[in-house]
């Protein structure tokens, strides 16, 4: 008892921040109004699992490619709150205040200082990308909770947890496989049980599964009935979302090749509209899901930092949690996209990766000051200028009404519009 009131003044500072991370989340949640990006499917969905536990396409079973675990939190959000705007999206607003903590969670058991867990809590606070995703009734943000839930629990010992959060992962979206693989050899390379690694392994696949529990109990899943019993019934549905991932070649004007994502080179457009009501003739209105510039920047080289250690400590047999955490977030959450060159893909699924992006730079942050505490002065003034650069976006990210000029001066580059 008294260990866990230390712990949490400890993690006061952190958990004031997470609280203005809410704020900024819930404040003018409902703009923009109406559906927007790919809320057009899965407020859809979740408004067909409140009425038939499955989607459907006018009362007829409808071909969905995502798991529903995201969707019925959606859905959780809706019931309680209601069908608007404001139902839509608080589960993801809250899903997204918990990253922040989690990842400050986390920096505090890997880092061993609280002034880390401070700074993590800060930059993931200060992210346009996680804010956007927090405020967006997208998948996306689900997946990123999980999986922080699951290298908490993991980090604790807690191995029950990391598997129920694995297979939610995996329930949120099929990219959590990547994340799920990762973890699992990395629990076995570090602990050597292999019988444990097998039981995280077969309870984390019994969550995904039951996952489906809407599909099982309904007549109207999609090829419900398409085989001999509901498992092999499944089976045979998750080939043909296999078959739809593997084939998606679509072309989509905001598409981009992962190679950018760390810099956000090409953002996705969530919404704009050319609205009035601003002090010009020409007025714009935006939900761009970027990540803050310079954040993203600094996370970029921190990520070479990080490669640059990890091979120094692999070549030196030391494998150090605090940077290889973070490595092993990044290289399961980002280098798999390398290999669907010809996939449709998105920046914001960068999200999924984001935390260890951030972890990255806490670590960089961390061994300069122990190089030369005087290099605290840079760190802060970095810190400052990532401040300075949310503020100047905010507009984009919550979707605010500006002049046209405003909004052309946020576009930095060109292929940001």
């Amino acid at each position: 008892m008294r260990n866990h009131l230390i712990y949490s003044l400890l993690m006061f500072p952190s958990l004031v921040i997470t609280f203005m991370a809410f704020l900024m989340r819930i404040f003018n949640l409902a703009t923009p109004k109406g559906l927007v990006f790919d809320e057009i499917y899965y407020v859809d969905g979740a408004r067909d699992y409140l009425k038939y536990g499955v989607e459907v396409t006018k009362g007829a079973p409808e071909f969905v490619v995502h798991p529903p675990v995201g969707k019925w939190l959606i859905a959780a959000g809706i019931k309680i709150f209601g069908n608007h705007e404001f139902g839509w999206r608080i589960a993801v607003a809250i899903a997204g205040t918990f990253t922040v903590y989690l990842t400050a969670r986390i920096a505090q058991r890997i880092f061993h200082e609280n002034k880390w867990a401070t700074l993590a809590a800060l930059l993931m606070a200060l992210d346009g990308l996680n804010l956007v995703m927090s405020r967006t009734a997208l998948l996306d943000i689900f997946l990123t909770l999980f999986i922080l839930l699951s290298v908490n629990s993991w980090l604790k010992g807690q191995y029950l947890r990391f598997a129920i959060y694995l297979g939610l992962a995996m329930g949120s979206k099929w990219s959590a496989l990547y994340f799920v693989i990762a973890f699992l050899i990395l629990e076995f390379v570090l602990n050597r049980n292999l019988i444990r690694t097998i039981k995280v392994g077969l309870i984390s696949g019994s969550v995904y599964i039951a996952s489906w529990f809407g599909w099982f109990n309904s007549s109207l899943g999609w090829d419900r009935n398409s085989k001999s019993n509901p498992i092999a019934s499944l089976i045979y549905y998750h080939k043909e979302m296999l078959n739809f991932h593997t084939g998606l070649t679509e072309k989509h004007s905001y598409q981009a090749n992962p190679w950018n994502w760390i810099v956000m080179g090409r953002p996705t457009s969530f919404y704009y509209q050319s609205p009035s009501g601003c002090s010009s003739k020409s007025c714009a209105q935006e939900v761009l899901a970027l990540g803050t510039p310079i954040l993203w920047w600094v996370g970029a080289i921190a990520l070479l930092f990080l490669i640059g250690v990890n091979i120094h400590n692999f070549a030196m047999r030391d494998f150090d949690i605090a940077s290889l955490l973070p490595f092993i977030g990044i290289l399961a959450g980002y280098l798999p996209w390398f290999f669907f060159q010809k996939r449709t893909v998105f920046t914001f699924y960068a999200i999924a990766f984001q935390p260890f992006i951030i972890l990255a730079i806490v670590l960089l942050a961390k061994i300069a000051y122990e190089y030369d505490e005087r290099l605290k002065y840079v760190i802060a003034i970095v810190v400052f200028v990532i401040a300075l650069n949310f503020v100047y976006f905010y507009p984009i990210f919550t979707g605010q009404v500006t002049t046209y000029n405003e909004w052309f001066s946020r576009m930095w580059w060109n292929s940001w519009i």
